[in-house]
């Protein structure tokens, strides 16, 4: 179908009209959206969305552009058009042939060019002012500044005064009290040296055991005043005109005021927050000394130290407490004294530098005394004061006169303490020297090789004392065996001596510790009859309390220290270790033979019957079984109910009944416990939360804010470790099975 002129201009004219409708939807459809935002109605966005479509229909009037109007602006903005659009409108009978050319021409280039050109309009413009509205309607929405807007429609009331609503909205009631003094005393304790403060504002912040005192005047008489706090309730006593209320300061947490007046219509208010602030206690610090000091016998034996100790509010001692202790073992005495700094404590103050010089000599210590102290500090706290203490630092004199030096094997070795080293403790010093065997030189490998033979053969000679057959004569004929050879042998000659004569132990020789023929013995003891029957203490094989089964383990053990201390002396550790392992199997199997068993008592097995008895009948008997599921219990219960309730009550837009109150009051109750390690943190919340059980009609804003508290108060979930399952193809077990083969 050709195209005539008319035509063209009439499409052009219904797609400007277009245009211009659309920026009237834009420019309605921003203030609609920012209407929903603030109030979530959905009616009265609509209604404000059709009155601004009016008011733009009337402004900017997308009726107006008629075909006269259109020719003259295509004439404007198409050059081809060579300002004979007008031609397109008149009739071809009054059109000359100059005329119907030009007419010709100009429809065919509108045909091909007017798509270049668009219509007037300003849909940009439009598009800008409808998302401007909708951010700023999300931007209140999320940072809930409605409830400024409508905290703004209600009277202006001063700051920090008590407002009071009526917990039953419906009742008929006169006109409400109004209140016209408020106060607040807070006095604090008195070593604290903070004078009193009075204020209107009544959260109260303030140090434990401070005295609260509350004021309150009202326009007209009422009946009774109380302040609720945490599930308690206390009337304000009355009088000249004023209640007033004294509480001390001991714990944190929550508290309002309730009234009813001469209607006994009742008013309360909302929350406040109780945060109490403990006296801590006095930090002490020692500086410039290390927690060991020891001194040898002629030195100067002074400790010298600076102390520095601060408290809040002021200290009110500072101290040294010193034990001295003297002996060893069972002897051991303590003596402990009380010292004061050299520099002088200021009571009162609240940062102390004390100097303090310990002269040992002074107190009276020997070599091998040993002294502990810490400092002690307290505060001005009343009626107990707070202590806090050091950490202990020692000091000791060495005592030289304990020091022993023995010779052994030509090698000067320092002899134990009163203390000998375990078995266990000598295999893990041998498998240590082991492991550090690159790192020592050879000299000092083969050094601390001989002196774990050396512990070695100390224990073993511990061990043997039990047995009866090692004494300390021979202990020191062992250490001297020059000694030892003249006086056992004589003059028997020796052409040839043995090197390691002194670290073997001869297993197939006649008794060698000894040394002793027994011979003659052995005779005396087979001619004597009753030698199986007597117990010859005289004897150190029969002189222990062991049966014959520990002693010969015990023997054995002791030959297994004999081939442990044997490598250890010729510097191979590796080769001992497998004579300790056994040496200290030996040892736990003589320690578990020792030990007692109780048989336990309490209960009673039934008499068994004699003609059930071993008949092999097991009717009747059933097996035990158990089984218990454990199961955490759930954190906060009435909260998590509560906010599902909500969810339900703000989708639904459903009104709350008394039981919604009900698990509302127990939602707070969970909340305020978690409120009392920082009561303004969730104190809005339990405001509201206060307002909902107490009033009937409450706004669907009021729920919104009430569950995004309480989602707050949850904590984070954790989650639990669980196995997943992986789907595996042929490819990969086959993978999996070449990698098993060249495992």
């Amino acid at each position: 179908m050709k195209m005539t002129g008319n035509m063209i201009l009439n499409r052009f004219r219904r797609r400007w009209q277009f245009m211009l409708w659309v920026e009237i939807l834009l420019y309605s459809l921003g203030p609609a959206i920012l209407v929903y935002f603030l109030f979530f109605k959905l009616l009265w966005s609509i209604l404000v969305s059709i009155v601004l479509v009016g008011f733009m229909f009337i402004f900017i009037k997308p009726w107006r552009p008629n075909l006269k109007k259109v020719s003259g602006y295509i004439d404007q903005h198409l050059d081809t058009a060579e300002y004979s659009t007008g031609l397109l409108l008149l009739p071809e009978e009054q059109l000359s042939g100059l005329a119907k050319l030009q007419q010709y021409k100009v429809a065919k280039e509108l045909v091909e060019k007017l798509g270049t050109i668009s219509p007037p309009s300003n849909l940009l413009r439009g598009s800008v002012i409808m998302g401007l509205f909708a951010i700023l309607g999300f931007l209140m929405y999320q940072f809930k500044i409605i409830n400024y807007l409508q905290e703004a429609k209600e009277p202006k009331i001063p700051a920090n005064t008590i407002v009071f609503t009526a917990t039953d909205s419906i009742s008929k009631r006169g006109k409400q009290p109004k209140l016209e003094h408020q106060e607040l005393i807070i006095d604090y304790p008195s070593y604290t040296q903070i004078p009193s403060f009075r204020t209107t504002k009544m959260d109260v912040k303030a140090v434990e055991g401070s005295k609260l005192t509350w004021r309150i005047k009202f326009n007209t008489h009422i009946k009774d005043v109380t302040i609720e706090s945490m599930g308690s309730s206390q009337s304000m006593n009355y009088g000249n005109e004023i209640y007033t209320q004294t509480s001390t300061l001991n714990a944190s947490g929550f508290y309002n005021f309730r009234y009813t007046d001469v209607q006994n219509t009742s008013y309360t208010s909302d929350l406040y927050a109780i945060e109490m602030i403990k006296d801590r206690g006095p930090g002490v610090e020692i500086i410039g000394l290390k927690q060991f000091t020891s001194f040898e016998f002629d030195e100067n034996k002074k400790l010298s130290f600076k102390t520095s100790v601060n408290d809040d509010f002021g200290i009110a001692d500072v101290y040294i407490i010193a034990t001295v202790s003297k002996g060893s073992g069972e002897s051991v005495k303590f003596r402990e004294e009380k010292l004061s700094f050299d520099t002088k404590v200021i009571r009162g103050s609240k940062n102390l530098k004390l100097l303090k010089s310990i002269d040992l000599d002074k107190m009276k210590m020997e070599p091998g005394d040993e002294l502990y102290f810490y400092i002690e500090a307290l505060d001005r706290k009343q009626p107990m004061s707070n202590t806090s203490r050091s950490e202990t630092f020692f000091a000791v004199i060495k005592d030289t006169l304990s020091d022993q030096f023995a010779v052994e094997g030509t090698m000067g070795v320092d002899l134990m303490p009163d203390y000998f080293r375990s078995q266990r403790q000598l295999i893990i010093d041998t498998e240590k020297l082991i492991r550090e065997k690159s790192k020592l030189t050879k000299k000092e490998f083969n050094f601390k090789s001989n002196e774990l033979g050396f512990d070695q053969k100390v224990l073993r000679l511990k061990y043997a004392e039990f047995m009866g057959d090692e004494s300390e004569s021979e202990l020191v004929n062992q250490e001297n065996p020059e000694i030892s050879n003249e006086d056992e042998h004589g003059d028997e000659d020796h052409d040839e001596e043995d090197p390691l004569e002194q670290y073997t132990h001869k297993h197939d020789s006649d008794n060698e510790h000894n040394l002793v023929d027994h011979k003659e013995g052995d005779s005396e003891e087979k001619n004597d009859p009753l030698h199986e029957y007597l117990h010859n203490h005289e004897d150190p094989e029969e002189s222990t309390l062991f049966t014959q089964s520990l002693k010969s383990k015990l023997r054995q053990a002791l030959n297994e220290m004999w081939d442990a201390e044997l490598y250890l002396r010729l510097y191979t550790p590796e080769k001992s270790l497998p004579y300790q392992y056994r040496a200290l199997k030996l040892i736990q199997e003589i320690k578990n033979s020792a030990r007692v068993y109780v048989h336990r008592i309490g209960f009673d097995p039934p008499p068994i019957k004699e003609d059930k008895r071993l008949t092999g009948k097991i009717e009747g008997v059933s097996n035990f079984r158990k089984k218990e599921e454990l199961q955490e219990p759930e954190i906060y219960p009435s909260i998590r109910q509560t906010i599902l309730r909500l969810e339900e009550l703000i989708v639904g837009k459903e009104k709350i009944n008394d039981g919604d109150r009900t698990l509302l009051e127990k939602a707070g109750n969970e909340l305020a416990i978690k409120a009392l390690e920082n009561p303004g943190k969730y104190l809005r919340t339990l405001q509201k939360i206060k307002r909902t059980t107490e009033n009937k009609k409450i706004p669907l804003s009021t729920l919104v804010e009430i569950q995004g508290g309480l989602f707050d108060a949850l904590p984070e979930l954790k989650y639990n470790a669980v196995k997943r399952k992986v789907l595996t193809g042929e490819i990969n077990e086959l993978l999996l099975k070449e990698l098993e083969v060249h495992d």
